[in-house]
């Protein structure tokens, strides 16, 4: 058999997703080792040659800070293995939400973590649902920005809502929601909330009706889940029939996944892009390894990526 032009490896955390992509490539995971030493300090080295190689790199840089450290690290090992091109592949791009300077005196992480990956030798990055879509310019290389979208439609129109509102759960979002109710063909509503510090809210209101309606929220991130389901809460007392949720990164701090099940939530799907093991019957994770899959194919091929956009 024709030994493939390029190599899929993984950090130790997005393993499960590598191999998920992996398998629907029909190729084998990259031998790769992780050492960690008794100060936390860990080292990479590739078991196989990558000489001339298109090297896909596999990990989420979601919390801890270790998961971006190794992507690092094996983007470092890589060019010093003489790897053909370097091509990061990040389905949850972490410290995204720092995007910009939202008050006097503060970092901007999502540029910092960019300059980083382009210090350490990346090619190119393939991610999925960034949190805001400027963070693409924060790059010098091509970035392949993928959307959830082409799996999350098909989920939505398999649950069959008569009387469909796309909602999002904050102003934020609406762009997000607006371009998944024009592609239904429903009507949208927004949830506006007012924040006194980072993950508290002081007050939220419904803009629009959803009396009687089977709401659909959309949001990119669930972190603590305190506004989705705040948003959940008050759109049922609003009157509404039912309300379910979209959100593409599972990041579910805690109390996340109790403030969902004492929630109105009916439902709330997710993305594999993030590992999450502490399930509720509330939550569904879809997979998008097959869409990044095809991804990684067409970049091999040069070949085109947006055909692969529904929202």
């Amino acid at each position: 058999m024709q030994e493939r032009p390029f190599k899929i490896f993984s950090g130790s955390k997005s393993r499960y997703f590598a191999e998920k992509v992996c398998n629907s490539l029909g190729c084998p995971l990259g031998n790769m080792i992780i050492e960690h030493f008794a100060d936390g300090e860990f080292a990479v080295s590739y078991e196989e040659s990558i000489r001339g190689k298109q090297v896909f790199l596999i990990q989420s840089t979601f919390p801890n800070s270790d998961n971006l450290m190794e992507l690092l690290l094996m983007i470092d090992a890589a060019k010093r293995a003489s790897a053909k091109s370097i091509v990061a592949v990040i389905p949850y791009f972490g410290w995204a939400r720092q995007d910009r300077k939202d008050k006097p005196r503060v970092s901007i992480g999502a540029k910092l973590i960019a300059d980083m990956l382009a210090a350490a030798g990346i090619n190119r990055l393939i991610t999925m649902d960034l949190h805001a879509d400027q963070i693409q310019g924060f790059f010098n290389v091509p970035v392949d920005h993928l959307y959830a979208s082409g799996v999350f439609i098909e989920h939505i129109k398999q649950l069959d809502l008569k009387n469909m509102v796309i909602a999002t759960p904050d102003v934020g979002g609406t762009k997000r929601a607006s371009a998944y109710s024009k592609f239904l063909g429903c009507p949208m509503v927004i949830c506006y909330k007012l924040r006194k510090k980072a993950n508290e809210i002081s007050d939220m209101q419904i803009i629009g009706d959803v009396k009687g309606m089977d709401v659909l929220l959309i949001d990119d991130i669930v972190d603590t889940a305190g506004t989705i389901t705040k948003a959940a809460d008050l759109i049922m007392d609003y009157g509404a029939n039912s309300v379910r949720a979209i959100a593409s990164h599972a990041v579910m701090s805690d109390p996340a996944s109790t403030r969902v099940d004492e929630s109105h939530l009916k439902e709330i799907i997710f993305t594999d892009s993030i590992p999450y093991s502490n399930k509720t019957e509330k939550v569904k994770i879809l997979s998008v390894a097959d869409m990044f899959a095809n991804s990684i194919m067409r970049v091999c091929n040069n070949e085109s990526i947006s055909s692969l956009y529904i929202v």
